[in-house]
């Protein structure tokens, strides 16, 4: 029987007799006729989708256990999905975690956020700079490749620490050009260390007020502590190449290799730029000549301080002290420069 059927044979009820009116009575019984109807329609689409659901769950779990049955028969088909599954599930894995480290880049970078880590920074805006402070400046960095912020700084302390020591700004920044080519971590193979490149080792005293020895590389600390180095040695030797020789290491040489010269030219130079002149950022310096002392036993090297080919040579070269001339080739010791020698005889002379 049909849903319309069961709806028609339902007992709809007679209408009243006291009800005068047939359109209200016709009204009553086709509102009611046609819920009735509705109630069985849905109630039929119901009871039939849960009749195919059953159906359909059924066929379902058939299949999956003739399936599981096939699988378990064939080791190797086995095998294969597992590892199948096993590759899909470490993809997804590994694509979550770069996803939760791409996604939050900046969260890592906050964890290990520093605000005063700008104290650190050896920069200075070249725009706090006077007029000769700038230009020296900007000369330096487009000579040396190197960055004008920092350079700014180095400047700046240079113009300050020099006139404390009463020596030429131009001359302390020259020293550095020769010695490091502004390399704040250079490292020559006697154990010169930083910009001026003064032997921490033998100067560990003038160190120890700023922290230890590894201010050394630290460029305001290691300006100052050879600025100190080189008054010294300007002090001791009575003129200013004197110092210069001693400074390099080749007090008890005829001559200094060249290296004064090189220092003099550049500081020349330096004084052109604050000047307001006009000089070429490769101009060439004087070359340097390689000096040899020939001694009873062996011919010592020149010092480190030369021209960056012979610094490369010098390095692969076994380190030799240098000894005073008409004096036998000591044992094999640890190298040291010239003011070395000239700075420890007079701490001697002096107790």
């Amino acid at each position: 029987m049909s849903v319309f059927e069961r709806a028609a044979e339902a007992p709809l009820g007679e209408p009243p007799a006291s009800n005068p009116s047939a359109d209200a009575l016709a009204s009553n019984w086709s509102a009611s006729g046609l819920r009735e109807v509705l109630n069985v329609v849905v109630a039929d689409v119901i009871g039939g989708l849960r009749h195919v659901s059953h159906h359909a769950l059924a066929a379902v779990g058939l299949v999956a256990v003739v399936l599981l049955g096939f699988v378990a028969s064939r080791p190797d088909l086995r095998h294969a999905l597992e590892d199948r599954a096993l590759g899909w599930l470490t993809e997804r894995v590994m694509m979550r975690s770069e996803g939760e480290v791409a996604a939050a880049p900046d969260e890592a970078l906050l964890a290990m956020a520093e605000p005063d880590a700008i104290q650190r920074a050896t920069a200075t805006n070249p725009a706090e700079l006077n007029r000769q402070q700038a230009a020296v400046a900007f000369w330096i960095a487009r000579r040396y490749s190197v960055a004008p912020e920092p350079i700014s700084r180095l400047v700046q302390e240079a113009w300050s620490v020099g006139k404390r020591a009463g020596l030429d700004p131009t001359l302390v920044l020259a020293v550095m050009a020769v010695e490091s080519s502004f390399n704040p971590f250079a490292q020559s193979h006697v154990g010169a260390q930083g910009l001026m490149q003064v032997m921490t080792r033998i100067h560990h005293d003038k160190y120890a007020i700023f922290g230890g020895q590894n201010a050394a590389f630290d460029p305001v600390t290691n300006l100052r502590v050879g600025v100190q180095v080189l008054q010294d040695c300007i002090r001791r030797a009575g003129s200013l190449e004197g110092g210069l020789k001693f400074y390099v290491g080749a007090a008890n040489l005829p001559d200094d290799g060249g290296y004064g010269a090189k220092v003099l030219a550049e500081a020349a130079f330096l004084k052109q730029v604050a000047a307001g002149q006009k000089v070429a950022f490769n101009v060439t310096l004087p070359q340097a000549a390689t000096v040899v002392v020939p001694t009873p036993a062996a011919t010592a090297p020149h010092d480190d301080h030369i021209t960056p080919a012979i610094k490369a040579m010098e390095s692969a070269m076994p380190a030799q002290a240098v000894p005073a001339a008409g004096e036998s080739t000591p044992a094999p010791a640890a190298p040291h420069r010239g003011e070395q020698v000239a700075l420890l005889a007079t701490g001697a002379a002096s107790r």
